[in-house]
């Protein structure tokens, strides 16, 4: 780290007391308390994502520089509560890399995904976590909780052989959700979450990340839909004056198109 990356954190760090600060500091970042500031943690997460996709190099930095404030503001508040500090937070996680990697760091030779659970699964015992579920977090989006669940549960045996058994569970899932449909929706909605669980766990059969095969589906649609927008402009239609079968018809030529298939 250079002599100037310091200075730049430093600088973060006043910033963000000075933010704080009860008589001088923001109206607005003084009532803030850490819950309130957890969810833009998620936000920020995913803008720092939607740049990487996008492989916007420009964006990268500003949108980690959004992400590292919240550490650094949570931190802060922190600090003022007399709990910890920005320093504790860095030490904390240098030490857990160093302990995680002891290829590196240590003796032994060879890296390993074994080892690295082995470490983690250490971390979680000193913490009083018992359990192959145990440490996945509460507020997780619920598809990548389902597949950090199935992963964990697979690790001790609990798991199907191949992935055309779990295809068969997500059709026993799906038959069992129509049986319910016009009835109860509390059951109606348990039944599509056991359908939403089953196609997680077959990601992972799959080994492919759920939440990447969604967002693939979230941009394909999104061009597929903005393309059928654009057909109607040309002709001075809107979509909401279409008819079903002529939003069809456009939804097809859509999917011609090129990038859109």
């Amino acid at each position: 780290m250079t002599d100037t990356s310091v200075r730049q954190i430093d600088r973060l760090l006043a910033i963000m007391k000075r933010l704080r600060d009860p008589e001088t500091g923001c109206p607005w970042d003084i009532v803030q308390t850490p819950a309130s500031i957890a969810p833009f943690a998620i936000e920020e997460a995913y803008e720092v994502m939607d740049a990487i996709a996008h492989n916007d190099h420009a964006a990268i930095p500003d949108e980690l520089g959004d992400l590292l404030l919240q550490v650094v503001y949570q931190a802060q508040m922190a600090e003022e509560a007399g709990q910890f500090d920005f320093e504790t937070v860095a030490k904390l996680i240098a030490d857990k890399m160093v302990r995680r990697h002891p290829h590196v760091f240590g003796d032994e030779t060879g890296h390993s995904l074994a080892i690295w659970e082995q470490r983690k699964e250490e971390e979680r015992r000193a913490k009083s976590e018992h359990g192959a579920l145990a440490g996945i977090p509460l507020h997780l989006p619920a598809l990548l909780k389902a597949a950090k669940l199935c992963n964990r549960a697979a690790r001790v045996g609990f798991d199907w052989a191949e992935p055309a058994e779990v295809l068969d569970k997500v059709h026993e899932e799906i038959a069992e959700l129509k049986a319910e449909l016009g009835g109860d929706r509390d059951r109606i909605e348990d039944e599509l979450g056991d359908v939403l669980f089953t196609v997680a766990s077959l990601a992972r059969k799959l080994d492919i990340d759920p939440e990447a095969a969604l967002r693939r589906s979230n941009a394909k649609f999104t061009g597929r839909f903005e393309a059928m927008e654009s057909m109607l402009t040309e002709e001075g239609k809107v979509m909401r004056e279409q008819d079903l079968q002529t939003l069809e018809t456009l939804w097809q030529k859509a999917k011609q198109k090129p990038g859109l298939r």
